[in-house]
């Protein structure tokens, strides 16, 4: 029995042993079944595939390792596991794993998976490509690596569309997108429709339509398009252009380029133009007199349809009946969207909101206001589609909280409170992150400040300032953030500092020319443009600008209207100062500024008087229908109807004036007739009793005072230095 017991226990032992050794051809099995699992966790892009992922058990659902891939791309060179050979034009053969093409290509996949062989196919031979393209996509397909270039880009991208590589195919459109300029974006864009890349298209069109001023002027590929192909683009109502002279312009530029054989379509080009929107002399001077116009009978009715239209609009308030505008007048839809959010209006907080459709020159009232109420002395800053409102004032609660509108689906959310209550606070935007500065928490001027990460949903204190500011305003220039101006608690600033992110520190820089609280101040044209405020004594119309090369200020233009607490903002290369309160009253009058001409310029007034209000652009919103005019066609009735209302009020004014005058001129009448009656009376008296003396010559009776007019609408918590 001991003899069989010992027996029994070696077989146990040998049994164990075999059971737990693994031969080398096993291991390398196993090995190479982990690699498919792994390769299963990603997706043609390299990137993880947690659904594939999630319902297998083997493994603790890691995606493919560098190492892993690396370990598979050097069996592939080594020529060891290899079940397939790829043989090319040259003659050239590549040993591969079919099982790692199929899973990166369709065109692979269904190479080596079809039922037509009648037995499995390992040698297949791929015409069209070359050997070092085809190594090109191998290192793709194993490594998740694409060195790309703007020379090798279009080859890698049409071998990757022929083997539906769509993880490469991916990677070289969106190269492509990034290197869209004005010089190339006509060509990437023909190449995209030639290739049937549908998102790479749409990319490059909307580049095109949105920068198609730099296009017209930089571009060489555009004088290469057809006729259609120019049509298409010109005729776009998406094309971004500030005036329709870049239309004609780019017109006459096409047909220079071969004058002989393209003059002829000078007509089918100008249907493409908004001729009612040129201004008439350049219309007369530059579009009528054209030697390419006049030299074409076909032009006449469309010169002399632009020519009634402009003389109509001269004419526009004595026409009857509603005026359509005609197709050659309508805009265009701007691809900038400005929002004028909250503010203080009417003795009171508002939560109203209007866009400006800079195209149209109309606000346009967005009925999405923020549910949980009005806030006023607040700040504003967009990153992506999305508009922050932070902190403020509602007239009882000095606010650290902040809302966040989403522009796209149209909803309003809270987002984490700052760490102080800031009203009269200071926004900017640097790399997406927004920075809050200063401000007021009912108690004290803050000198504090912090940013705001979206991604976290936090807000975190940086390097409080030098000073304590409200009322101040803030703005990002070469990636660092200035601020200007403000109230300190007891007298209007005139002192300036700028923030370093990377530093993590404020430094002063040279002070303004004015002091100015309720300022403010925006980047433009590489300088920091400083405008408006109160100086402690009045509100200011005088704007300044800051040279960071110099460290230096310069005045610039005054604007028509004094204005402090008023929203800024640059839109269609100009700036735009909105709202606020002039001393006497809140205003809704907007006006524009132009560096090329130094000039400013009126523009629509906004739907409501108010002041403490904010401002903020968003460009390329996708549902930018939604915040423009919506009624195109009837602009010119609503124009005419404006100019009638306005000589109706100044014709009232007139009449009240000429009765007040009136009335003064007949109490004058009749206080000189009856100082002449009493005259003749003294005259009468003296010559019946000499002993009285003569009377001296009539007294002219003063004018009567005219009253002064009472203010609209006083704001009373305009931040004057009162508080």
């Amino acid at each position: 029995m001991a003899g069989t017991h010992s027996q029994s226990q070696e077989e146990d032992y040998l049994v164990d042993r075999l059971q737990k050794r693994e031969s080398p051809l096993r291991t390398r099995f196993t090995y190479i079944a982990k690699i498919f699992y792994n390769l299963a966790c990603k997706n043609e892009m390299g990137e993880a595939n947690p659904t594939a992922c999630k319902s297998m058990e083997l493994g603790s659902g890691r995606c493919m390792s560098i190492q892993a891939m690396q370990a598979l791309f050097e069996l592939k060179e080594n020529n060891q596991l290899c079940d397939a050979t790829i043989i090319l034009d040259d003659g050239s053969e590549i040993p591969v794993h079919r099982a790692i093409l199929c899973a990166s290509s369709s065109y692979f996949r269904a190479l080596f998976t079809t039922t037509l062989h009648n037995k499995e196919k390992n040698q297949v031979h791929l015409p069209g490509v070359s050997s070092d393209m085809l190594q090109t996509l191998l290192v793709y397909v194993y490594l998740r690596k694409l060195d790309l270039n703007e020379e090798n880009v279009y080859s890698i991208l049409m071998a990757a569309d022929y083997l539906s590589i769509l993880g490469a195919l991916d990677l070289c459109s969106t190269y492509l997108e990034s290197i869209l300029r004005p010089n190339n974006c006509i060509g990437i864009l023909a190449f995209a429709r030639s290739h049937f890349c549908r998102k790479l298209a749409d990319n490059c069109w909307k580049y095109i339509m949105r920068n198609f001023a730099h296009v017209a002027d930089q571009s060489a590929e555009i004088l290469l398009l057809s006729l259609q192909e120019l049509q298409e683009i010109i005729n776009a109502d998406d094309l971004n252009v500030k005036s329709e002279e870049t239309v004609w312009e780019i017109i006459l530029r096409w047909i220079e380029y071969s004058t002989d054989s393209r003059k002829q379509h000078i007509v089918e080009l100008m249907k493409c133009i908004r001729l009612g929107l040129l201004d008439t002399q350049f219309f007369l001077e530059r579009v009528k007199d054209h030697p390419y116009v006049a030299g074409c009978e076909a032009s006449r009715p469309m010169i002399i349809e632009t020519l009634k239209f402009l003389y109509d609009l001269e004419m526009i308030t004595h026409r009857d009946g509603e005026v359509v505008t005609p197709e050659i007048a309508r805009p265009r839809v701007p691809h900038e969207i400005l929002f004028a959010i909250g503010g203080w209006s009417g003795g009171s907080p508002t939560n109203f909101i209007e866009t400006y459709d800079t195209r149209a020159d109309r606000w346009v009232k967005v009925e999405e206001v923020d549910p949980t109420g009005p806030r006023a002395y607040h700040g504003t800053a967009v990153v992506g589609y999305n508009i922050y409102v932070i902190g403020g004032f509602d007239g009882m609660d000095y606010f650290n909280s902040c809302r966040c509108f989403d522009a796209v689906q149209k909803a309003w959310k809270e987002i984490a409170p700052m760490h102080a209550r800031r009203c009269y606070v200071s926004t900017a935007v640097l790399d997406d992150q927004i920075y809050a500065m200063g401000g007021y928490d009912g108690h004290h001027r803050q000198n504090t400040a912090e940013k705001y990460d979206f991604k976290t949903n936090q807000w975190s204190l940086i390097a409080p300032m030098n000073m304590q500011r409200s009322d101040a305003s803030a703005c990002t220039l070469h990636g660092k953030i200035y601020i200007t101006g403000g109230f300190n608690g007891q007298e209007c600033m005139h002192s300036a500092e700028v923030y370093d992110p990377e530093l993590n520190q404020w430094s002063l820089i040279a002070p303004m020319r004015s002091r100015r609280s309720g300022v403010s101040c925006i980047s433009y044209h590489n300088q920091l443009f400083v405008i408006g405020g109160f100086n402690g004594i009045s509100r200011m119309c005088s704007g300044e600008k800051y040279n960071p090369q110099t460290n230096t200020w310069a005045a610039i233009p005054d604007m028509y209207n004094p204005r402090s607490n008023f929203a800024i903002e640059v839109i269609d290369d100009m700036i735009f100062a909105i709202g606020g309160f002039n001393g006497v009253t809140t205003i809704y009058h907007v006006e524009c500024y132009d560096e090329k001409t130094n000039e400013w310029y009126e523009a629509t007034d906004m739907n409501i008087y108010r002041s403490a209000l904010s401002a903020c652009v968003i460009d390329g919103l996708p549902n930018v229908q939604d915040y423009i005019h919506k009624h195109r066609d009837r602009l010119m009735e609503e124009k005419r109807q404006k100019m009638i209302a306005l000589e109706n009020q100044r014709t009232m004014a007139g009449i009240a004036n000429n009765a007040n005058n009136n009335q003064q001129e007949n109490i004058v009448a009749a206080v000189n007739a009856n100082m002449q009656q009493l005259n003749i009376l003294q005259q009468l008296n003296a010559n019946l009793n000499p002993a009285l003396p003569a009377a001296g010559p009539p007294e002219q009776a003063p004018p009567a005072p005219v009253p002064n007019p009472l203010p609209m609408d006083v704001d009373d918590n305009e931040e004057d230095g009162i508080q």
